[in-house]
């Protein structure tokens, strides 16, 4: 079985590392992958950042090869490593397109066998195959919903690790009933605890919303958190199909969640984005 993070990780404050990560996937790649620090400090400063701390986070990205210095208009910034640009774009349909998977879908194993000597390898793989939520059939065989045989693959193939596996596409057409099996597969337990503690941190947002109208930088700030806690649901539940899931699943209702919250902040938080990038453009940094 999977398991999962402990929830109290949804209600904590978000490391700024992750919010730049999310500023750069929504705002970024349309400004051709780059963002003046400028224009970041200014920002992150919406989101109770100092400027202190936004400069240590990048640091912190562009040691992992997630973002090259580059400069904008002559002032210094940042833009997106290819490698970053490719799993943020294979997250968009994670994020704000994920669909549920039909009970006759089937599913995609993966099996994979590392020799002893390539120990790392096999600590990479386990890791990968958890981040995009397979769940453990058995030692050295995972399951995921098969119409992520696409993304699985060419995760793979990015890490370099396609060669210690082999994929299938297979059917569940005996044994326990099909939630009992899902259930062995992935810690369901864990997952309804995690979008329980998104659906606490994130209905008041909605309400306020629903009572009175925020400023654009509100917007900003609100939206910019719900999808940096939200992105990381649905790598944890890869779109398992309700039929084998819990009736009255508390994941629907966080989805749903995050699309009211996304349709109602999406447009204000874009406008307030491009006043700040325009506002910042011509602006030494502060």
């Amino acid at each position: 079985m999977t398991t999962v993070a402990e929830p109290e990780e949804i209600l904590a404050p978000v490391p700024p590392r992750r919010l730049i990560v999310s500023v750069y996937g929504l705002y970024a790649r349309e400004r051709g992958g780059v963002l003046s620090v400028a224009a970041l400090v200014r920002l992150l400063g919406d989101l109770a950042v100092d400027g202190q701390a936004v400069r240590s986070a990048v640091s912190r990205l562009k040691r992992r090869g997630l973002l090259e210095p580059e400069k904008v208009g002559g002032a210094a910034g940042y833009r997106l490593s290819a490698a970053a640009g490719d799993v943020l774009a294979e997250g968009d349909e994670r994020i704000f397109s994920r669909r549920r998977a039909g009970a006759g879908e089937g599913w995609l194993l993966v099996a994979f066998s590392v020799p002893e000597s390539a120990r790392d390898q096999r600590h990479q793989l386990r890791t990968l195959l958890i981040r995009l939520g397979l769940g453990t059939v058995a030692p050295g065989l995972w399951v995921a919903p098969a119409h992520l045989e696409a993304e699985i693959s060419h995760a793979l193939e990015r890490a370099g690790l396609r060669g210690y596996t082999e994929l299938f596409r297979s059917r569940h057409v005996a044994g326990r009933p099909l939630p009992e099996t899902v259930a062995s597969w992935w810690d369901l337990d864990a997952l309804d605890a995690q979008y329980t503690a998104f659906l606490d941190r994130h209905e008041p947002v909605l309400r306020a919303w629903q009572d009175a109208d925020g400023t654009p930088a509100q917007a900003f700030a609100d939206f910019v958190t719900v999808v940096t806690v939200w992105r990381r649901l649905p790598y944890l539940d890869p779109g398992l199909p309700l039929e084998g899931l819990p009736h009255d699943w508390v994941g629907s209702r966080a989805e749903e969640l995050f699309g009211d919250l996304r349709a109602r902040l999406a447009g204000p938080a874009r406008e307030h984005v491009t006043t700040v990038l325009d506002g910042t453009s011509t602006q030494p940094e502060r």
